[in-house]
C-alpha cells in the first residue's frame, strides 16, 4: 500500500531491461511509490530473483497480470511489455482511470494503418490510439501534459529526432536528403538469449542490421514529417557496437542556406531547445560521446557544418535505456502529473 502522501505507479512487464531501470529510478522517485509489478512469464517469482543486486531496496513479487488489481491499486501504470501486446491493455487501464506509459511501439503512430504494416498486427483500439500522444517532451510537452495515455518514444527516434527538429522545424535542411547511421550498445536488444547478442559473437565487432526496413524508420519519418508539414523519407541505418549502453546518432542533411555556420546553428540549437534541460548543446568543435550520457536523461548535442559539401552533420548521444527508454516515461509522468519535469531523474554519470 503505498504512503498517503505518495502516488502510487505500477509496472506491467517490469522483468527486461527496461522494467528494471523503472524500478531504479522509481525508487529515487521523491512522489511515487512502486505498488505493483507484473508479468506472465515471472509471475510467482521475488523480482530480486532475477536481479539480485536490489535485494537491499525491493521486496516485491512479480504478480500475474490482472488489471483490476492494478488498477485498484495504482494511479500510473508503466507498460514494459513487447510490441503488439500493450494495445490489449491499455484501454481496459484508462477505462479504469489509470494513467498509462506505454514503452513499446503499440501507441506511437497517429495512423494505425503504418503500424499494423511495419508490426504485423491488427487493432481494435483505434479510439483509443486517437488519444495517445508521442512521449518526447521536447516536441510535445503540452500534449503529454494533457494526456492519460503517452506513447513512448523508441530509442534511435529519440537520439535522432532531438537532432533533427531545429533544422526541420526551422525549414534550415532540404528534408529529402537526410541521412541517419546510428549505433547502440546491446541492451538494446533486451535480456533474452540471443546468439548475436553473445560476447564472442558482439565482442570486437561492429556490424549493422535492420537496412533500409528497421520498424523505428516510419516512427522517425512520422515525427519529421509532422515537423516540416509534408511528407518525408529518411535513409535510416542502425548498427550494434560491442558495449552495453549508449546511442549515438550522427544525421547528415543538405542546408538550404549554404552561407549558415556551425556558430549560427548553436544559437538556433539552444534557443530551440531552451526550455529543455535535459538537451545540452555542445559548444565549438566539441563531439558527444555516449559514456557522458550513460546512466542519465541527458542528450548531448554536437554540430558541425562542412562548407565543401553544404551539409550539415549533427550528432546526438543518449542513454539507449534512460532518456532512449525508461528515463523518457518518467520525465513524461512528470509532465502527466504536474511535477517538475526534472523531478528524480539523474543529470550526471559516473565517469569515466
Amino acid at each position: 500500500m503505498a504512503h498517503l502522501d505518495k502516488i502510487a505507479v505500477g509496472i506491467i512487464g517490469a522483468s527486461g531491461y527496461g522494467g528494471v531501470q523503472l524500478v531504479r529510478l522509481l525508487l529515487e522517485h521523491p512522489e511515487v511509490e512502486i505498488a505493483y509489478l507484473g508479468g506472465d512469464s515471472s509471475a510467482g517469482k521475488k523480482f530480486t530473483s532475477l536481479y539480485p543486486h536490489l535485494t537491499h531496496r525491493v521486496d516485491l513479487d512479480i504478480e500475474k497480470i490482472d488489471l483490476d488489481v492494478v488498477a485498484n491499486r495504482c494511479k500510473v501504470v508503466f507498460l514494459g511489455l513487447p510490441n503488439g501486446l500493450a494495445c490489449n491493455i491499455a484501454p481496459t487501464l484508462i477505462a479504469k482511470g489509470c494513467k498509462v506509459l506505454d514503452l513499446s511501439a503499440d501507441y506511437r503512430f497517429r495512423d494505425l494503418d503504418t503500424y499494423i504494416a511495419w508490426y504485423k498486427k491488427e487493432r481494435a483500439d483505434g479510439e483509443t490510439a486517437k488519444k495517445a500522444v508521442y512521449g518526447l517532451p521536447e516536441l510535445y510537452r503540452n500534449q503529454i501534459e494533457q494526456s492519460l495515455l503517452i506513447g513512448c518514444p523508441g530509442c534511435y527516434p529519440t537520439a535522432t529526432l532531438l537532432a533533427l527538429s531545429p533544422l526541420l522545424k526551422q525549414g534550415l535542411i532540404e528534408p529529402e536528403t537526410v541521412i541517419i547511421d546510428a549505433k547502440s550498445g546491446t541492451s538494446g536488444g533486451g535480456r533474452q538469449a540471443k546468439t548475436n547478442m553473445l560476447l564472442a559473437e558482439a565482442d570486437n565487432s561492429l556490424g549493422a542490421y535492420g537496412v533500409a526496413n528497421h520498424r523505428h524508420t516510419p516512427e522517425i519519418e512520422q515525427i519529421c514529417s509532422e515537423l516540416v508539414r509534408q511528407e518525408v523519407r529518411v535513409q535510416f541505418t542502425p548498427h550494434l557496437i560491442p558495449m552495453v549502453r549508449g546511442i549515438l546518432s550522427t544525421v547528415y542533411a543538405t542546408l538550404r542556406d549554404p552561407g549558415l555556420v556551425r556558430d549560427d546553428l548553436i544559437t538556433i540549437y539552444n534557443a530551440f531547445y531552451r526550455s529543455s534541460s535535459f538537451v545540452k548543446i555542445l559548444p565549438n568543435g566539441i563531439y558527444p560521446q555516449t559514456k557522458w550520457a550513460c546512466g542519465t536523461n541527458l542528450c548531448y548535442i554536437g554540430i558541425e557544418v562542412d562548407p565543401r559539401t553544404g551539409r550539415v552533420i549533427v550528432m546526438s548521444a543518449i542513454d539507449n535505456l534512460i532518456k532512449g527508454q525508461a528515463g523518457q516515461a518518467v520525465q513524461c509522468m512528470n509532465l502527466m502529473m504536474g511535477w517538475d519535469e526534472a523531478l528524480g531523474l539523474p543529470q550526471l554519470s559516473f565517469y569515466p
